[in-house]
């Protein structure tokens, strides 16, 4: 959400603006007796700045409910099933996306957690705006998929202008996903989606507590907790010590697991700083409210993404010069921010000033604002990979960007750390359940993870330089990281541009949206014997009661045969398939019921989708 919902009415048959506060429901009581209380009570709701920075048109606002969302930080008192324990299974230190979406996924398991973060409140406002169609599909699983994509406006175009002239503009986002499309959604919209399911499971964040110091029992045999952490609240300054089985560390770039694991932050720092606007401009650029960037040979690049309500999150290339305000910033010259990246503190930098750039960018169109802004940011890119994203032991675990950093390029960044934790929770899981050896199961986590987060730094640092017209040279973690040189990275040379979109988006248009991540094989996606791989329910599988298990060379999204129809209308019964059904993980089904061998047969047959008469399949 960009802004507070105004209230509106439809007394006249249409939309317009209302009075009151319709969002606060009119007490109801079964009994109209008047000494009875009502049976629910809507709690209050406060409103919040957004951004720090402001423009001429005023200041933006946010309602939220502290007493839904704020954790342990409500001004109220804390429910009485509120217990936490002392002993837990996991304790995830953060609670962005990825630290929340290990909790989703550690509660629907039955396993025991605690969940902390240092902010007193979810995000406000900023950061994050997309979700790819990999990211709804582990959603749909726990039933939240529609919260999420509802959100905002579905990406399916994009344009792109360079030196005021029409480069490329065509459909985009299209891939085999019930879920098509770039969906549109702020990052602090899905940590509150996911704090109230963690609520409907009684479990709360514990905001304003952070992790002081943490150690691992060396004699991990007798001892089936062996993290140890030292929590202190900063409001309170109460210490508390707590005892694990594991610990997952989702506390940001500058994370102080991470560094007091002692791994390694491989990787580069360029000098690219994005000035960040969310706001409605008044414009002349005709494809305003589609997907896509605008570039100037002489002054940048500029990156544009429809919001919801007709805001605009716009990304500026700031002029980065020696004698700038951004080279004078004590906190750019810090050695965290050189490393990490991120947000640059930056109070002499207006938004006019902003605005100001990306006109010499836009030029001959113009650009103006409409609206107070919702966020401003000045972001340093920094693109790099810890050498490691778990510990020796496999007791601590880095997700999200405690883990990796990239450009804005591709909506990785959210996305990829949701996929990180998705990947690690349910290993977490078997393990902290003892169904599974940690030895044997946790170790893939890094093998896994790692290599992705190599590749989107090549597929996005390719498109990073392409927009900024930079030389900057990529991260090479080949040498450093012991990984292979993966695919994605597209050189771009000067006045080959159609050729150079052409081959980026032929080679990533898949893993843009997260449905094409190959992996190395492990224990769980074991190599073929024969090198080949194995078909799908053969002939003498389908009359056994017995199902061998699946190998796949690669752990790629088996494909799926559509009819022959309409692409963009297919019969309901191949909407309303599940995402399981096409699973990208076909290795995670190790030996299953036989009636999954014959759902996956039944879809490799084209009959058996082609049979179906319409009126058939809206029957569904």
């Amino acid at each position: 959400m960009a802004k507070s919902v105004l209230p509106s009415t439809w007394e006249n048959g249409f939309k317009e603006p209302g009075k009151g506060a319709p969002w606060v429901a009119e007490s109801s009581v079964a009994n109209e007796a008047e000494d009875e209380e009502p049976h629910y009570t809507t709690p209050p709701s406060s409103e919040i700045l957004t951004s720090e920075v402001h423009n001429e048109l005023g200041l933006n606002v946010l309602r939220t409910w502290p007493t839904i969302y704020d954790g342990t930080n409500t001004p109220h008192d804390l429910p009485e099933w509120w217990a936490p324990s002392s002993e837990v299974d996991v304790l995830i230190c953060g609670a962005g996306p990825s630290g929340l979406q290990v909790a989703l996924s550690l509660v629907r398991q039955g396993v025991t957690f605690r969940i902390i973060d240092k902010a007193p409140t979810p995000l406000i406002a900023g950061r994050a705006d997309g979700v790819q169609p990999r990211f709804l599909e582990t959603l749909h699983s726990w039933g939240l998929a529609t919260e999420v994509h509802e959100e905002g406006p579905l990406i399916e175009h994009t344009a792109i202008y360079k030196d005021g002239k029409k480069l490329l503009f065509a459909r985009s986002h299209q891939s085999d996903s019930r879920y098509r499309g770039l969906h549109i959604i702020t990052q602090g919209q899905i940590e509150r989606i996911y704090i109230r399911d963690l609520l409907r499971h009684h479990k709360l964040v514990e905001r304003q507590t952070i992790i002081t110091d943490f150690k691992v029992e060396s004699d991990q045999s007798k001892d089936s907790h062996p993290v140890i952490a030292t929590l202190r609240n900063e409001r309170s300054g109460k210490e508390e010590s707590v005892r694990a089985k594991f610990l997952v560390a989702s506390d940001g770039a500058a994370s102080m697991v991470r560094k007091k694991l002692d791994i390694p932050f491989d990787g580069v720092s360029t000098e690219i700083y994005w000035g960040i606007m969310d706001c409605v401009f008044e414009t002349d650029y005709p494809h305003a409210w589609v997907f896509g960037s605008v570039i100037s040979s002489k002054h940048g690049g500029c990156v544009i993404i429809p919001r919801e309500d007709g805001y605009i999150r716009l990304y500026t290339q700031l002029d980065t010069s020696k004698t700038g305000e951004i080279a004078k910033s004590r906190q750019a010259n810090s050695e965290s921010l050189k490393e990490s990246g991120g947000r640059v503190d930056v109070n002499s930098i207006t938004a006019e000033e902003v605005l100001e750039q990306a006109n010499k960018i836009f030029a001959p169109y113009t650009l103006k604002f409409a609206a107070p802004l919702s966020w401003f940011a000045v972001w340093k890119i920094s693109e790099r990979v810890a050498r490691s994203f778990s510990s020796k032991d496999n007791r601590v675990h880095l997700v999200g960007d405690a883990a990796h950093v990239h450009s804005v390029m591709g909506a990785f960044g959210l996305n990829a750390s949701i996929m990180d934790s998705a990947n690690l929770a349910w290993k977490l899981g078997l393990c902290a359940l003892n169904l599974a050896k940690p030895s044997i199961l946790l170790p893939t986590y890094d093998t896994e993870r790692r290599a992705h987060a190599n590749r989107i730094i090549r597929v996005s640092g390719s498109y990073l330089r392409f927009v900024c017209n930079s030389d900057f040279p990529l991260a090479d973690f080949t040498k450093v990281s012991g990984l292979p040189d993966l695919p994605g990275a597209i050189k771009y040379t000067s006045g080959q541009d159609l050729d150079f979109l052409a081959q980026f988006f032929k080679t990533n248009g898949q893993f843009l949206l997260g449905v094409d991540a190959p992996y190395f094989h492990t224990p769980i996606s074991p190599a073929p014997k024969s090198g080949a791989r194995v078909a799908i329910a053969p002939k003498k599988w389908r009359q056994s009661t017995k199902s061998p298990s699946l190998l796949l060379s690669q752990s790629n999204r088996i494909p799926l045969r559509r009819p022959n129809r309409r692409l963009n209308n297919p019969p309901r019964s191949l909407r309303l398939r599940p995402p399981w059904s096409r699973p990208r993980r076909p290795h995670l089904f190790l030996r299953p019921p036989l009636r999954s061998w014959i759902f996956l047969y039944y879809l490799r047959q084209p009959s058996a989708l082609q049979s179906r008469s319409r009126n058939d399949a809206d029957a569904y």
